[in-house]
């Protein structure tokens, strides 16, 4: 079941030059009164820390987002850098491997042809200190 109620209809004030004055004259009344209202000291102190207030609050929020930001962005930073140190230690293992005596010994037979020259293709050379004079004079 439904209720119906019946309700007035609304008044309608008729629009005339005088009631339109009357309500324009009212605003203005009201917003010189505003105006008086807020050039009071306390007034105007209250709403001095008020913005005060609000400015501090933006600035938190702002501060919080860029903190966000720049932990996020520390964290990719270190994990690249984790990644570039595992990197590096593989590179570290691979040259010692690479670089091992017997490898390049056994690619210096191989590639080139390369064999250690016996004792009697080894000549010495003797060292005076005549030959030494001669090669600083130069």
């Amino acid at each position: 079941m439904s209720a119906v109620t019946l309700e007035k209809p609304a008044k309608t004030s008729v629009l005339t030059r005088e009631n339109v004055r009357g309500r324009v004259s009212d605003a203005f009344r009201l917003s010189a009164r505003i105006f008086r209202t807020l050039a009071e000291p306390k007034i105007v102190v209250t709403l001095g820390l008020a913005a005060l207030l609000i400015g501090s609050a933006i600035g938190v929020a702002i501060s919080a987002h860029q903190n966000r930001e720049l932990y996020n962005s520390l964290s990719v930073l270190q994990a690249e850098r984790d990644a570039y140190q595992r990197q590096w230690s593989q590179l570290l293992l691979e040259q010692s491997a690479l670089s091992a005596h017997g490898r390049i010994e056994r690619k210096a037979v191989e590639d080139f042809e390369m064999v250690v020259p016996g004792r009697e293709h080894i000549v010495l050379v003797p060292y005076s200190n005549a030959d030494r004079l001669a090669s600083v004079g130069n």
